[in-house]
Formats: C-alpha cells, structure tokens, sequence
C-alpha cells in the first residue's frame, strides 16, 4: 500500500476512512480481549520507520498507521493532538484515553501486537504506559553524530541546537530504559551490523514476533533518497557530511555529557 504516499491530502483522508470502515467491521468479530501493546519509542532520524516495517512483516502485528513514516500521531484527529509544534514539550497535557479510543479503530484487534511510533512518545512514555494495557517498548538509539546531521539536513537546525535536541533524546531514553517495566534496549548500529543478533532479542522480547523478515527490501527514508533497500548502517556516509566547523561545535555541546554518551556506548569523534 505504499502507493498511498503518492495521494493528495484528500485521498489520504478517504483512504484512513476506508481502513477505519474496514478495521471497525473486523473487530466487531475478531477481537482478541489480550492484545499486547508495542510502542517503539525512538528519536527522530533514528531507524524507526525501518524498525517498525520489520515489525509489521511479523502476521501477527497490527501497525495503527502503516503508509509513510509509520506514525500513529499523523492519524486522523489525533494529528490535531499530538502532531502539533508542542509536541516535544514533555508537560503537554494529553488524554490518553481518548488518543487510545482513536487508535483502537485502526489496530486489528484481531492480531496480537498493535504497534504504534511516534518521535515524541519518548518523553511521555510512563504516562502511556499507565493507559495501555500489556504494554512493551523497545527503545531504539543511534549514534547522536548520524541522528544530529539527519536533524540538520532535514530542518535546517544550526548544530549547536540540532546537538542539543540530539542530548535530550538521549537522555528521554536512558529514563526510559530504568524506569519502564517491559523494555528492550536497540541500537540503529547492532539493527543494521547484526541484524540476526537483533531479530533473535526481539522474538525473546516478544514470541508473536517470531516470523518477522528481515531481509525483505524496506521504504525507511534514507539519505541516499532511495526508496527501497536492504538493512544498510548509513551512519558513516551520514557522520562525514557533517563539516569541520560544525562537527567543533557538536562536540562543544556533547563533551558536557560525555557520561550519558557513554552510558550508550558513544563517544566523542
């Protein structure tokens, strides 16, 4: 369904409207009273999208928002919630209740995973949790220096902010990773160097993912701009765009924190 990128606005909205229709008709019949919440909690720029369609190749997985880069806040209604330019601000007040009322009418109830991402979800993960049941999270991370060039590439962020912003993901994750009760660590690097190691820590997280593929050709958003290929590490062809004067000032920012790099297993270029 990935001709669905190409819609206009209006056809995108007459397509969610369908998959709606269609996913409320099918849970009137088939829903299971178990369903095992997966939220993958990720910074931008960091492999979500790609993570999140290896997830969803598993036929026991319901993905709230399966076309462009995944994201259950980019839904219908929701967008007018989540999707807003507070959306980083981690005292946003949101009803989850109601978010997880929208949500249900695009799950299919009747598999047992329903997968969701969205960026900012990691600075409110607690509160999601409280709300959803058999909730799991896997916290995936990426080398700062790659997710810091993606944000300026991408929007243009000088890269003392991009570096910044790149900081509080980072550390969003490590209270993440102490503080939720059901959480499975990945890193960008171990998903694309050692993706065997990887798939074998996801089916141990979860036995429904047992039948996930990982060598089918995947449409993640990637530097190169290419729109399907294989598990790849971009870091490197992403780390040497960054120039010599801003890489200087990336490191101004990142030495204050050397520790929540290391934390992470990152150190300074």
């Amino acid at each position: 369904m990935n001709y669905v990128n190409k819609f206009g606005s209006n056809k995108r909205l007459l397509y969610f409207f369908l998959v709606r229709q269609k996913t409320s008709i099918r849970n009137l019949f088939y829903t299971k009273n178990n369903n095992q919440h997966l939220f993958i909690l990720s910074p931008p720029f960091s492999g979500s999208t790609l993570l999140n369609e290896i997830v969803s190749s598993s036929e026991n997985v319901s993905c709230n928002n399966n076309i462009g880069v995944r994201e259950g806040q980019q839904l219908p209604i929701v967008k007018d919630i989540l999707c807003t330019k507070d959306r980083w601000n981690e005292k946003k007040v949101i009803d989850w209740k109601h978010i997880h009322t929208i949500w249900d009418k695009y799950w299919d109830k009747s598999k047992n995973i329903l997968l969701e991402k969205s960026p900012p979800n990691i600075c409110r993960a607690i509160e999601i949790e409280k709300e959803f049941t058999n909730a799991k999270f896997i916290c995936l991370i990426r080398n700062p220096y790659a997710q810091v060039e993606g944000h300026m590439r991408r929007y243009g962020s000088p890269a003392k902010e991009a570096a910044v912003l790149s900081l509080s993901y980072l550390k969003y994750q490590k209270y993440n990773v102490e503080n939720l009760k059901d959480v499975l660590l990945i890193s960008y690097e171990n998903l694309t160097d050692n993706i065997e190691n990887v798939k074998s820590e996801i089916i141990s997280f979860s036995a429904y993912l047992s039948d996930i593929n990982t060598s089918m050709k995947f449409n993640a958003h990637n530097i190169r701009g290419e729109k399907e290929m294989d598990i790849i590490n971009l870091n490197n062809e992403k780390i040497s765009k960054i120039n010599k004067d801003d890489l200087k000032t990336i490191n101004s920012v990142f030495i204050k924190e050397k520790n929540l790099l290391n934390y992470f297993n990152y150190s300074l270029i």
